[in-house]
């Protein structure tokens, strides 16, 4: 065997070990997702493998989309409502995070989110033009197999979308945190102690958004603090467990999702965690520009120092002004006898006295 099949064996072996890896993991998210159903069993306010589908096109690229459509089939295998229904719905979640990731791609997104137009990116494009495909193709899906009646065939289509796109807007970022993360290197210890402090008042704030106290907004200074502080490394995922909490809330009917119609919830719900995410990456966004903005600034103040400092002694040289008034007198001096021999040198006004 040469060195080349080798290499090419190790590729095809590591490929399918990454396609595997997607699958199981969107297998699993979806298992998570589908804890909280809320619409025919299989249609969830966050579907978090859409967010899983992406980031994984995203960090590894468009050859692990078998293990998108192997997760989405084994989902949709034991959820029925028949096996052309099933291959459809498979086609439509596989189709969505494939083009969200050619349009984000095409657009030039970046997946450290350090600019606005990422996270613009993500939003528009990744989240609510991409996952139109999944919401339709499964809602058609579901009507034709007659799984779905007339009656409720948009609402089924609006919360599947919503919750692809409340998917990729919550669990993209922060697998796409985790991809990047490691142990920082000489972080203060007030830093850790922060870092704890917004852990203890996610959560805090997370149990009062489940109480029968309508007390859902205050998610909102936590999640700025999160994204001034600690930019998306701590908003993204701030804002995906505040997220959970209120699909908790209104799987409950707890808090300000109580007495209202599942309509009602659902629009109220989704308001919530669009407004969360849009405030927590935009903001983190916003923050990390302005800080390498500053950055920047200081290098260029540096570098123009270190060129004043550089070039002041040429400039100078190893003249100082009393040097330059000195040459000036000797200039003087010098030019003072050559004057008076010229004067004295007339010989005949001189000659003449005499």
């Amino acid at each position: 065997m040469t060195v080349a099949s080798r290499a090419r064996l190790r590729r095809s072996g590591i490929t399918a070990l990454e396609i595997c890896a997607v699958g199981a993991l969107y297998y699993a998210s979806g298992r998570l997702g589908l804890l909280q159903q809320l619409v025919r069993g299989q249609v969830t306010p966050l579907w978090p493998p859409t967010g899983v589908a992406l980031a994984a096109l995203l960090l590894l690229g468009q050859r692990v989309w078998p293990g998108i459509a192997l997760g989405a089939f084994l989902i949709n295998i034991s959820l029925g409502p028949s096996v052309p229904a099933v291959l459809a719905i498979t086609a439509g979640n596989t189709l969505a995070p494939l083009c969200a990731c050619a349009l984000l791609r095409r657009a030039g997104f970046r997946t450290e989110m350090n600019r606005l137009r990422d996270v613009l990116g993500l939003v528009f494009l990744g989240a609510f033009t991409g996952m139109l495909i999944s919401a339709t193709v499964g809602g058609g899906a579901l009507h034709l197999a007659g799984a779905l009646p007339n009656s409720r065939f948009w609402l089924t289509w609006w919360v599947w979308w919503t919750g692809d796109a409340m998917g990729v807007l919550m669990v993209t970022p922060v697998l796409l945190v985790l991809r990047s993360a490691g142990r920082p290197k000489g972080v203060p210890r007030c830093r850790w102690v922060e870092g704890a402090a917004l852990v203890a008042a996610t959560v805090a704030v997370g149990f009062l958004q489940v109480s029968p106290a309508p007390l859902i907004f205050l998610a909102f200074p936590v999640l700025v603090w999160a994204a001034f502080r600690f930019q998306r490394s701590g908003a993204a995922p701030c804002a995906l467990a505040l997220s959970i909490f209120a699909i908790v809330a209104a799987a409950r009917r707890t808090g300000p999702f109580a007495g209202h119609d599942l309509l009602v919830n659902m629009i109220a719900l989704q308001a919530f965690n669009g407004a969360a995410a849009l405030t927590a990456l935009l903001l983190a966004a916003a923050i990390t520009e302005r800080n390498r903005a500053h950055e920047k600034i200081e290098q260029a103040c540096r570098r123009l120092a270190e060129l004043a400092a550089q070039t002041a002694p040429e400039v100078s040289g190893p003249l100082t002004l009393g040097d330059d008034s000195r040459d000036d007198h000797r200039e003087t001096a010098a030019d003072g006898p050559d004057d008076r021999d010229h004067s004295a040198a007339s010989p005949p006004y001189g000659r003449r006295r005499r």
